[in-house]
């Protein structure tokens, strides 16, 4: 394989939600150098203009390549919800994948009456991605969304268990599931729309309960870049474990200390690098 191969594969979020995504491609592709990028000056991206979230993502796609990346991650489900396809189309030379895509694939390959609901910020859930890419595949599925934006203070907070979390789930996922809780049309699968969600996957489950299988968009995109990079031929020839690198637009210091709710491996503050993305386009 071709020295190119081992080029870094980029990944950026809002914050450090997009770190579950990181952590499951880190699982999937260990000799794969990495470079997260988390936007921590402009969080949260869920409660603001499909413009604005445009404008941030191709500024952090500018970014990341100024480190010759080989592929993109949007590690985000309201940046792939809104600008991936702008993305792709502006950089049609770089291999640029979303998490909504693989997350829809997921819901409709694991439901087993396409009944499927989906949590995410209220930027996704307006925006209709998961929707849209779920009904594309399964026309005939019924597809309910509730915005769920309080999770993600909870999952950063580490608040990610316990009776307390499980009434704010509860209260949260109501209006979802009370209603079909006992009818034909009980939702039998859940997506868990935002990449801060799969820190209180424990806690849905247990609102939820057995019968509902939770899809966790950043497995199956790891899952899918993985393929992605196997069928272009850009898988690493590394046979050690690859480096991560991580870049923040601020806060290095909290971002170390929440990171730990997200990512399996301890991050210091001195392998975080402070940098100004703003003056990118």
């Amino acid at each position: 394989m071709s020295s190119s191969n081992n080029r870094p594969i980029g990944l950026f979020d809002s914050g450090v939600g997009g770190l579950t995504v990181l952590n499951a491609v880190r699982k999937a592709l260990p000799n794969e150098n990495l470079i997260y990028l988390g936007d921590t000056a402009r969080v949260p991206y869920g409660t603001k203009s499909s413009l604005s979230i445009t404008r941030y993502a191709e500024q952090a796609l500018k970014a990341l390549l100024r480190y010759d990346i080989k592929a993109l991650v949007i590690a985000c489900n309201t940046a792939s919800a809104v600008a991936l396809d702008t993305l792709i189309a502006k950089y049609p030379e770089l291999l640029v994948l979303g998490v909504v895509e693989p997350g829809a694939e997921a819901a409709v390959n694991m439901t087993k009456k396409g009944h499927i609901g989906v949590i995410a910020t209220e930027s996704t859930v307006n925006n209709q991605a998961y929707q849209k890419a779920i009904l594309s595949r399964m026309p005939e599925a019924i597809v309910k969304s509730a915005a769920c934006s309080l999770f993600v203070a909870l999952a950063e907070e580490g608040w990610h268990d316990g009776e307390l979390v499980d009434a704010i789930v509860k209260r949260s996922l109501s209006g979802l599931f009370d209603h079909y809780r006992h009818g034909e049309d009980m939702l039998d699968t859940l997506v868990l729309g935002c990449t801060h969600f799969p820190a209180l996957k424990s806690s849905i489950a247990n609102v939820v309960g057995d019968k509902v299988s939770l899809v966790d968009s950043a497995e199956t995109s790891a899952t899918q870049l993985k393929m992605q990079l196997s069928k272009t031929n850009l898988l690493s020839s590394e046979e050690n474990a690859g480096r991560v690198r991580f870049l923040v637009t601020d806060g290095p210091s909290r971002f170390a200390r929440v990171a730990k709710n997200f990512y399996s491996e301890a991050v210091d503050v001195d392998q975080i690098e402070l940098i100004d993305i703003q003056h990118f386009g």
